[in-house]
């Protein structure tokens, strides 16, 4: 299942990319479930970003493998693959996108997710499309122009 999110802000792209650090990644934390980042190497391949999800029922861990990294004229990008994730995932990868759009970038969050089922797929949709959605006044706000 593939979830496509673009949000437009209002700094260049190449800056908005510079800025995907692991202060982002605190701030682009959804409230639920609580993320306790264990460990942040980075966005360069072979970097490993490792959290746990704390439901106050139980605690999942969820570690993902920087494994591409391009910049372009035009575009930058990075992408995270699961390699343990939560149930009921199998499979996640991330594709953090960033494109120049005039002065300004679009930031395109690019999650291809699998659990194995279809219809079990179909039902995470609108969480993490409201997971992720939450992303996007956190880009506005901490984007805009300086």
């Amino acid at each position: 299942m593939r979830l496509h999110l673009k949000t437009i802000v209002q700094q260049d792209f190449l800056s908005v990319f510079n800025a995907f650090d692991e202060q982002l990644f605190r701030e682009l934390a959804p409230p639920y479930p609580r993320l306790k980042l264990l460990r942040f190497d980075g966005s360069a391949p072979g970097d490993v970003v490792e959290v746990e999800l704390q439901t106050g029922i139980k605690a999942f861990r969820w570690t993902s493998l920087i494994t591409e990294r391009k910049i372009t004229d035009t575009a930058a990008w990075f992408v995270d693959e699961g390699q343990e994730v939560p149930p009921p995932l199998r499979n996640w990868r991330h594709k953090h996108l960033i494109t120049k759009q005039g002065s300004g970038a679009f930031i395109h969050d690019i999650i291809d997710y699998s659990t194995g089922y279809k219809v079990l797929d179909l039902l995470l949709y609108p969480l993490m499309l409201a997971a992720f959605g939450m992303r996007g006044p956190v880009y506005r706000r901490l984007f805009r122009q300086v």
